[in-house]
């Protein structure tokens, strides 16, 4: 895959800012009590910007969609075959903390970048329940199957190999064990643009789909003080995995982001 094309950033955007308006609309929906998320735009000096939107209420206690398109002279990397080239990065992420302690947290993020001469994609989705719900479980990972198989890009995605590559990633070595049920995760997929674009629109689309689904079965469920007490101290582990180990954090950083926007993916209340 060679430099990008200005109708392969178009094209690209444009999925990018629907993916966030449904996201936006689906959790606006869940929380049911007519909130609209607050949404800010925000300029990057060095070049680019994006748009965060943020909803906190009783039911969605904390969810954020965000969009960002930032480019520059550097690319921040500390060392490595990268490091000070000429870079553009664009993608959404999203993070979803309920206040019910039988509705998971979700996240997702799916994002393409042009380093120099090189393109490539990267993105994934997981869940971090405090109750695990294996119906919850195997449709999540049903739709991210699904995603990944009908999109195969010459081999180069395989449901196994991302999952795997999740859990992985998602491992808090200082509390051995996994930050949740999994999902998938991937990076640096290089390779036919229009291939690896439906492979970015089909991740997006499942977990557009699965996620929304399991909150609305699982919003009326009945919960204790105590479980959410529980809630509350396992939202801890997310904290740490984030400020701790994070790309998605430590990028944003590194590029002088939004800080905010950066931070969206924090619990609003969280124990240890």
């Amino acid at each position: 895959m060679g430099a990008l094309k200005d109708e392969q950033k178009k094209a690209v955007k444009t999925y990018l800012l629907g993916l966030q308006d449904r996201l936006v609309a689906e959790f606006e929906s869940i929380d049911g009590q007519g909130l609209k998320f607050e949404k800010k735009s925000w300029p990057r000096p060095e070049g680019g910007g994006g748009t965060m939107t943020v909803l906190r209420s009783q039911v969605v206690e904390k969810g954020g969609v965000n969009f960002s398109e930032v480019y520059g002279e550097k690319y921040p990397a500390l060392e490595g075959e990268h490091a000070g080239k000429p870079f553009f990065a664009t993608g959404v992420s999203t993070i979803c903390h309920m206040t019910n302690p039988y509705a998971p947290i979700g996240h997702m993020n799916v994002r393409l970048l042009e380093v120099g001469d090189t393109v490539w994609f990267g993105g994934g989705a997981d869940m971090t329940p405090c109750f695990p719900n294996e119906e919850d479980t195997k449709a999540f990972h049903a739709e991210l199957k699904a995603a990944c198989d009908s999109n195969p890009v010459g081999g180069t995605v395989s449901y196994d190999k991302f999952a795997k590559w999740c859990d992985e990633y998602f491992y808090i070595p200082h509390r051995k064990s996994v930050r949740g049920v999994g999902g998938i995760f991937y990076d640096y997929l290089q390779g036919n643009f229009d291939e690896l674009f439906a492979f970015m629109r089909a991740v997006g689309d499942a977990y557009a789909k699965a996620y929304p689904a399991i909150l609305r079965r699982q919003l009326s469920a009945k919960y204790t003080e105590a479980d959410r007490e529980k809630l509350l101290f396992w939202r801890g582990r997310y904290a740490e995995y984030n400020l701790v180990y994070d790309r998605g954090t430590k990028f944003g950083l590194m590029t002088n982001g939004n800080i905010e926007a950066i931070f969206v993916s924090l619990p609003p209340m969280v124990k240890w």
